[in-house]
This record gives structure tokens, C-alpha cells and sequence, in this order.
């Protein structure tokens, strides 16, 4: 029997601060019950319908009696608390020390050693945002063509270059270089192309960024997989987090809507198996990172309103997942990721739902994946079934 797991991430929907959240430099948050509580109430009926107001009070949101699915939390074991973390932790990669950050900006050597890679000096070199970054230094950099390099809370090196001074293809070069540099000591999580058009006060980001990731460490759940012959399938962002590495096939969408459109495709072709893993960035790249609760709501609302397409295509034989990688509460006054627990809701028609409890680590949503594939105990994290 041809079996199928899906792995749905609505990137950075925490539903509460994990209990050693002020060990990370964080704000106490709650992004899921915040998002409800500053819209005056989410309607959620088909997550409604799984659990999901089963596993923490949130407004509009109903406990329900009899779930379809099964609920439960995951906890971040992992030393980080932004989308590398996440994701790799879900494949049973756990951080034992986290990767690193700048919050007062980069050293001199590293800035030394991206202008010597780039072979042209570099603006911004601190933590920003980067809508504020592009506003502040866009115009010098326009004269100057010199790259806007940025950080964030995160372990991140921002690249942000106007498309009339690198193109695309160009920008993302100079990621590749900057990649190079980032190693050992200076082994940021990811290096990111951030495009950006526009004039003088008002420029915009494009929808081309791009992610350069470290190279995940073995062992994982995806080498695994393949291993064991299962086919992995990435939609959205997952092959820059994995560096292009452990996926068969990719399709680097967009966007939540393409996204959705194409695990609904994905989930209606009956004659395809395997592990599909995505990503639906826009709740933490367009709402999260820019303190935008309606916003947020607005596109929880547009995912479960999808739902039924996407249930109604699920076979015996499939396994849906939906969680969350980490936290990016809107309503407080930091624009930067929260260390929080995740929501998981676990589907298929063939189950009958209940509690999952507080799950140890979001490798168990990877074991769960491997274990329904497989038939076999996972050699990272602990299955549900």
C-alpha cells in the first residue's frame, strides 16, 4: 500500500512561551492567542474540528468534545528558536549549542572577510529591520553599489541590494560567496538575499529572497527516509533550510497560496508516496516580522478555509501533520522570532483522534512521519501512533 505523510509548518504560529524563553534573550509571548485576542476572536472551524482549541484557550477558538484529529504541543529541545531550528529539530537535528548571533552587530574580521569576498565594501553591518535598512541605506547604496549587509536577532546575514544594481542572479552570488565565509565560528544559520526596488522613500522588498543554509549535520530523518526508499518532497522554502540536500524533488514556491495550491495538487495526484514537508512563510515573513496581527489572522483564516479541499482529497493510507517551527508574536513590541511551544494537530482518515500531550521535542513530529512510512520505530525522536 502506497503510503503518504504531509507535513504542513504555518512558519512561526507558537501557541505560548516555552519555559526557559528569558534564557534566549525573549520577550514572554503567546502568537497564536495573541493573533485571537487583538482580532477580537479567530474563526477557525476546520483546525476548530481537529483539536486545536483543545490544546490552549484561544479566543474564537472551541475545545471540542470529539475531535477529528489528535492534539498536542512541541517543545523546542533544540539551543535556537528561529526557522533552521525549527525545521531541522522536526528531522531529529537537536543544537546542542546554538548558532551565532550578533545582537551588536558584526566583528571587524567578518566584515573584513565579506568585503574581501565581495571585493567592494559593504553598508549597514548591525542588526535592523530590513524594510527600516533599505529606507535608511538605499540610497547610498544605490550610488555607491555597495551591498546592504544586515542581521537580526537571528543567526542570519541579511544581503539586501537594489534589482537595478544586482540582478537576482547576482545577489545571490554574492550570498554564495558570503556563505563560503560564514563557517566555523562565524556559522550563521542562514544567509539571506533580500531584493528590493523602488526610489528613495519608497522602496519594497520583491518576493525573490532567497536562503542559503548551513549543510544539515547527519544523521537526520530525511537521509533516513531515503534510506528506506521513502520519496522526500519539499514545497515552499524547505530546500533552502536543508541547503538543497535529503529532498527528491522541490518545489520552491512562493507564498502561502501557492504553497497550498500545490500540497492540494500534491494530495489529489493518488498515484504518488513518499514524505511531503512544507512551509507556508507569510505568516512569519509578511505579518510576524512586521507586527501584523490582522494580517496573521487574515491568512489563518485563508489556510482553514482550505482545509476541507485538503482533507477531502486524504486517503486511509495518509498521514497529515500541521505545526508551527517556532513563535513570531505580532502584538508585542519586538519584531523578532519568540521561543515558544507549537501547536500539532495529526490527521488521517484512518485514526481516531486524541491527546498527544507535551511532546519532548518536534523530532516526535519526524518520527511519527517516518514511523507511518515505515512501519518501523524512528532512530531520532519518539512516534506517536
Amino acid at each position: 500500500m502506497k503510503k503518504r505523510v504531509f507535513l504542513i509548518v504555518l512558519d512561526s504560529i507558537g501557541i505560548g512561551s516555552l519555559p526557559d524563553w528569558q534564557d534566549f534573550d525573549d520577550t514572554e509571548s503567546n502568537t497564536l492567542g495573541h493573533i485571537a485576542q487583538a482580532v477580537g476572536g479567530l474563526s477557525l472551524p476546520h483546525m476548530e474540528s481537529l483539536g486545536l482549541g483543545n490544546i490552549i484557550p484561544i479566543q474564537g477558538v472551541s475545545p471540542v468534545s470529539d475531535p477529528r484529529g489528535s492534539w498536542g504541543r512541541g517543545m523546542l529541545s533544540t539551543c535556537g528558536k528561529d526557522t533552521t531550528a525549527g525545521h531541522w529539530e522536526m528531522m531529529g537535528i537537536v543544537l546542542e549549542r546554538g548558532f551565532p548571533t550578533y545582537p551588536q552587530g558584526f566583528p571587524e574580521d567578518l566584515i573584513r572577510d565579506l568585503e574581501d569576498a565581495f571585493g567592494i565594501g559593504i553598508l549597514g553591518t548591525k542588526p535592523a529591520s530590513g524594510t527600516v535598512i533599505i529606507e535608511e541605506l538605499g540610497e547610498e547604496h544605490l550610488r555607491t553599489k555597495k551591498p546592504i549587509v544586515y542581521t537580526s536577532a537571528d543567526s542570519v546575514v541579511q544581503i539586501a541590494c537594489h534589482e537595478a544594481v544586482y540582478c537576482n542572479e547576482e545577489l545571490y552570488e554574492l550570498c554564495r560567496k558570503a556563505r563560503k565565509v560564514c563557517q566555523g565560528r562565524h556559522g550563521v544559520g542562514r544567509v539571506i538575499a533580500r531584493p528590493f526596488r523602488g526610489t528613495p522613500g519608497h522602496f519594497e522588498r520583491t518576493a525573490y529572497r532567497k536562503d542559503f543554509s548551513l549543510t544539515p549535520p547527519l544523521p537526520n530523518l530525511l537521509d533516513e527516509m531515503q534510506k528506506a526508499q521513502i520519496v522526500t518532497v519539499g514545497v515552499g522554502k524547505i530546500s533552502d533550510i536543508f541547503a538543497a540536500q535529503f529532498l527528491d524533488v522541490s518545489y520552491p514556491l512562493k507564498g502561502n497560496p501557492l504553497c497550498i495550491g500545490k500540497t492540494e495538487e500534491l494530495l489529489a495526484d493518488r498515484g504518488n508516496d513518499g514524505f511531503f514537508f512544507v512551509n507556508l512563510v507569510d505568516f512569519d515573513m509578511l505579518y510576524g516580522h512586521r507586527n501584523d496581527p490582522q494580517g496573521d489572522a487574515k491568512a489563518l483564516e485563508e489556510f482553514d478555509r482550505c482545509l476541507p479541499d485538503l482533507l477531502n482529497h486524504m486517503k486511509d493510507s495518509d498521514l497529515l501533520i500541521i505545526t508551527a517551527d517556532h513563535g513570531n508574536d505580532p502584538t508585542t513590541s519586538s519584531t523578532d522570532h519568540n521561543r515558544e511551544y507549537v501547536p500539532i494537530l495529526s490527521y488521517s482518515p484512518s485514526l481516531k483522534g486524541r491527546g498527544l500531550g507535551d511532546r519532548l521535542t518536534l523530532g516526535d513530529i519526524g518520527a511519527t512521519a517516518y514511523q507511518w512510512l515505515t512501519g518501523k520505530k524512528s532512530p531520532l525522536g519518539t512516534g506517536w501512533l
